[in-house]
């Protein structure tokens, strides 16, 4: 065991030993190249490296947009609204797990792709593919693709939103809203997704609630106490639902609410 561990340390000693050798040779200046069976590495000093940085940024910047996608979607568009309606939806209905995760979030991000379509097109003219086709730089592919978005979240944002966040944050109030700053742009917009949805949200749960108290009245007058409401009101509101076409209502006054 002891001459097993002893020889494993002297195979890592040499290859460190092989390493750093290798790097002296290098930061003496002379060119380097270390071939290998089907591998050629090249440490000569050319120029190449330095015209691979701006590709090594880019593909940085990219895996950093991919890594903050979620909170991306989330704050910057209108998946919040309408998840939190297709959610209290769900609720509404009495069932915790059906229509599943899944479905819901699919649905919405459709959804979210239908109505900030334009915005998104704007996105894709004036930064993508200019960014793309390397006519702009970087700096200007985020101002110009941030723009459409900004406009996007001020039609949606009430004004009393913003003036909270100016308020809270000690800034000075601005003189309109496209003065006022994206950073506090972000959490207005949030907050009267939050207001808008729960207003849509409660509309959809008032016929349901009536439902229920209908039914438990019934079953109360009938003297069946024992007998869980929910059990009976659940398929009748399934069934009102289908019979009035509810998923189309629901998607047809969510995407009118971004009008």
């Amino acid at each position: 065991m002891i001459f097993a561990v002893s020889r494993g340390r002297g195979h890592q000693l040499l290859s460190m030993l092989f390493i750093f050798g290798l790097l002296f040779s290098i930061s003496d200046g002379a060119a380097a190249d270390v071939t290998l069976p089907g591998v050629n590495i090249d440490f000569s000093g050319t120029d190449e490296a330095e015209t691979d940085i701006a590709p090594a940024i880019k593909i940085l910047l990219a895996l950093t947009v991919l890594s903050l996608a979620p909170a991306i979607l989330i704050a910057m568009t209108s998946f919040m609204r309408i998840i939190v309606v297709l959610s209290m939806l769900r609720h509404a209905f009495g069932m915790q797990q059906t229509p599943p995760n899944t479905v819901l979030i699919s649905l919405a991000l459709f959804l979210t792709i239908f109505s900030m379509l334009p915005s998104l097109q704007q996105v894709q003219e004036l930064a993508i593919e200019p960014y793309l086709s390397d006519r702009i730089n970087t700096e200007q592919a985020l101002k110009l693709g941030i723009d459409p978005l900004r406009e996007f979240k001020i039609r949606q944002t009430r004004e009393q939103d913003p003036a909270l966040m100016v308020e809270v944050s000690g800034n000075d109030k601005p003189k309109s809203m496209n003065d006022i700053n994206t950073f506090m742009l972000v959490p207005a917009f949030m907050l009267s997704e939050l207001k808008t949805a729960f207003q849509i949200g409660f509309v959809i749960f008032v016929p349901f609630v009536m439902i229920d108290i209908i039914v438990a009245s019934i079953l109360m007058s009938m003297g069946m106490l024992m007998v869980p409401p929910m059990m009976i009101s659940l398929p009748i509101k399934v069934l009102m639902f289908v019979l009035i076409d509810g998923w189309n209502l629901v998607v047809q006054s969510l995407m009118n609410s971004f009008a």
